[in-house]
């Protein structure tokens, strides 16, 4: 009988310390020790962002559509890895990056007609097109704004530039 999780050791990859796992994760720091890559949170995903990444384990990918927090990737869960849903899904926010085209001054707001929270808003400057504003207070890292962006100038991640 193989021992799998002797066998995990060869297979699992480190991650960068800005890939955004999952919503809601009990413990994002142990989250390859202890998930088991079932992949029945692929499967769950009502919008199917969640991906295989780095070593097979689940990641959100935002480039496909956003998070709609549903919880069904925590419910399809047969390990103990999620919090409960009252609780905040995450710290992840948004970021945009000087390769905005708003920022090279292109009319583009495509970003702020995705955000249901408002967080990205329009800023009128004298001589420039409209620039682009983030509060990350009103952020929830869902991720609609990065799909949409024709530049991929925005990233969610739990670490903010």
């Amino acid at each position: 009988m193989v021992d799998l999780s002797r066998r995990r050791l060869f297979t699992r990859k480190t991650a960068s310390e800005d890939t955004l796992r999952l919503p809601w994760l009990n413990t994002p720091k142990f989250f390859t020790d202890l998930c088991t890559q079932c992949g029945e949170c692929l499967k769950a995903c009502e919008t199917q962002i969640i991906v295989k990444g780095d070593g097979g384990f689940p990641q959100v990918d935002f480039t496909i559509d956003e998070c709609t927090f549903c919880y069904q990737c925590a419910d399809a869960c047969p390990e103990p890895l999620f919090l409960s849903k009252q609780e905040a899904p995450w710290q992840a926010k948004a970021s945009i990056n000087e390769q905005c085209l708003a920022q090279r001054n292109v009319e583009c707001r495509s970003c702020s007609e995705m955000c249901e929270s408002v967080a990205i808003q329009f800023q009128l400057e004298v001589g420039r097109v409209a620039q682009p504003k983030l509060d990350t207070q009103l952020c929830n890292g869902c991720g609609a704004c990065v799909s949409v962006c024709p530049t991929l100038s925005i990233n969610v991640s739990n670490f903010v530039v």
